[in-house]
């Protein structure tokens, strides 16, 4: 300072760049070590732009949890012990918790974040009720597997968000007449197939004839490991099926014998 060298222990470096948002992070006071940093973020972020999946370059920040490993690690987890789907929902509720909270450590996470979380899912997002409430639900879950309750941040039940319970649409007996007298007979033969089984999307896309026992008039939902599919709350049952969709499905199998239904099952020995 006018020509005169000082040195100021208070001082501090920070990093600053563009990621959802403007980001700006202490980074410490060793310039050699803070300028490694700059450098491994430099290189991160030229890989992603260029499409390429790597680790987050700050594992910690200023000696607390980084927010960017943490939910790298948690998703990893997810994606080797849940099913696709679950992964899908966290993946994407977590990516929309990462835009909205401008915090790079978990500790420095507080409740107003989950509050903003709430109003940016609603507002910028225009999320429906439900929405908003299943991607919270998720980002607490996350929370608390890094050991960060609710409590931890002073959440009443109040900052939930709140959703009406609709009730399901009733079909009447015109209404599904009138849908499968526009069906072709292959979708007549899949929305038959809904209606008498009751079963879902998931567990009709890996039904496959050995699950079917025409002569006893049964249906099977099973574990497929062979396309890692596993029935809700790994359960295995049998449904009955009346005897009009036994005969639809012995005309189906007579005309395509094992050949697969190109639009749900690709796989030859599948429905």
């Amino acid at each position: 300072m006018d020509g005169t060298h000082e040195k100021h222990a208070e001082g501090a470096y920070y990093l600053e760049w563009r990621e959802s948002g403007k980001r700006r992070l202490s980074v410490g006071k060793n310039a050699g070590e803070d300028y490694a940093l700059k450098l491994k973020k430099v290189a991160e972020l030229n890989a992603t732009a260029h499409g390429i999946a790597v680790s987050p370059a700050l594992p910690t920040v200023n000696g607390k949890r980084s927010l960017a490993v943490a939910v790298a690690d948690y998703l990893d987890e997810v994606k080797l012990t849940k099913k696709p789907k679950t992964h899908s929902a966290y993946s994407t509720s977590l990516e929309y918790f990462r835009e909205s909270c401008a915090k790079l450590s978990l500790e420095d996470i507080e409740r107003k974040d989950l509050l903003k979380f709430t109003a940016f899912l609603r507002d910028d997002k225009e999320q429906a009720a439900r929405s908003v409430a299943n991607k919270f639900e998720n980002v607490m879950s996350f929370l608390k597997s890094q050991g960060i309750r609710g409590t931890d941040l002073k959440i009443t039940k109040h900052d939930w968000p709140q959703y009406t319970e609709e009730e399901p649409e009733i079909y009447e007996r015109e209404d599904v007449d009138t849908l499968f007298a526009a069906c072709t007979e292959e979708e007549r033969m899949w929305f038959e197939f809904f209606l008498c089984t009751g079963m879902r999307e998931p567990e009709l896309m890996h039904t496959y004839w050995s699950d079917l026992n025409l002569n006893h008039a049964t249906v099977r939902v099973t574990h497929k490991p062979d396309r890692g599919w596993t029935p809700k709350a790994y359960r295995e049952r049998e449904t009955p099926i009346p005897q009009s969709l036994v005969d639809l499905l012995r005309e189906w199998k007579k005309k395509r014998g094992d050949k697969p239904v190109p639009s749900f099952s690709p796989r030859r020995d599948a429905t």
